[in-house]
């Protein structure tokens, strides 16, 4: 028996706000799939403790082994058998590690530069909300830290030799952006999750990504004005917030969404040249992938799903 299976799981992450859980991405990505998958976490925030330079998070502490990085951390619950991509066929599991490679290569770099790099919403927003969460001195130091980081990301997966001002790749950055945010909306369209009536990874990746942008009192970011025209995105956002995390305290959700607005119909030629090149990601990694399919899998813990808010109402068009 696997002395992992029975040891107690705690999640060590940043806190929330905003009507969040958390307010860091990689951390929402977590706390999400845990709930769509099953998997019973004891979530410890950092906030005002020592680990908010010690630790890098999210962290997964099961028994002796603690996982970083949301990636590494669901896989570790899928070997725990709380998978909420069990029922994916191999194309639909194709589609998702291309779909979040795509997330993590064209709209990552934006959000970090809307957080951490945009002087008026760091100096107004961020940069005051992670110092209140730090102890004394770490608040004069950790929002730096975090900053400076978030510039090196953004430099190394966008950015070519050489390098000088991140001013350089700002126009790219904001514009692969906006095209990776249509392409999920096209892709979403009125469904409440991208594949079917349950969430999966994906879904748990999008929420990650889209929730801060779509619920920070940001004060400037063109981005987030894009994102709130369009509806089914920050539906999507707001429907897994009133099912997943109603009870919790950080997240009041006012009223309950009603159905998911229907998306344009119509694909401009950036968004079908960048559908394209998800759908040839994808080819390549179903490929790749069948070896792994054809091992043994085995059935996972895995809650009943629970009926989206909007479906609750009426049934959702196909």
């Amino acid at each position: 028996m696997n002395q992992n299976m029975a040891a107690a799981m705690e999640l060590r992450c940043w806190g929330g706000d905003w009507g969040l859980p958390s307010v860091h991405t990689e951390s929402l990505i977590v706390l999400a799939y845990t709930k769509f998958s099953g998997a019973k976490v004891a979530v410890s925030p950092i906030d005002w403790t020592w680990k908010t330079i010690t630790v890098t998070v999210p962290e997964l502490v099961c028994g002796d082994t603690a996982v970083q990085e949301p990636t590494q951390i669901l896989n570790f619950l899928r070997k725990q058998r709380f998978n909420a991509d069990y029922e994916l066929t191999a194309r639909q599991g194709a589609d998702t590690m291309a779909y979040i490679a795509l997330l993590e290569e064209k709209l990552q770099p934006a959000l970090l530069h809307t957080f951490w790099v945009d002087a008026e919403n760091y100096s107004n927003l961020t940069r005051p909300w992670f110092a209140s969460r730090s102890p004394f001195p770490l608040n004069f130091f950790v929002p730096g830290r975090l900053a400076s980081g978030a510039l090196s990301r953004i430099l190394l997966t966008t950015g070519e030799a050489p390098l000088h001002r991140i001013s350089e790749v700002e126009g790219k950055i904001y514009s692969d952006a906006k095209e990776c945010l249509n392409l999920l909306s096209y892709r979403l369209g009125t469904a409440n999750f991208f594949f079917g009536n349950s969430p999966t990874s994906l879904d748990a990746f999008a929420f990650g990504f889209l929730a801060p942008l779509h619920k920070a009192s940001l004060p400037s970011s063109p981005l987030q004005s894009h994102l709130r025209q369009l509806d089914n995105l920050t539906g999507f956002c707001d429907n897994i917030l009133a099912v997943y995390f109603s009870s919790d305290h950080f997240c009041k959700i006012a009223a309950q969404a009603g159905p998911l607005p229907p998306v344009q119909e119509t694909m401009d030629a950036n968004l079908q040249k960048l559908t394209q090149l998800v759908n040839k990601e994808s080819n390549l990694i179903e490929k790749m992938d069948d070896n792994l399919r054809s091992s043994p899998q085995h059935k996972p813990h895995r809650p009943e799903p629970k009926p989206s808010l909007s479906s609750a109402k009426s049934s959702t068009p196909a």
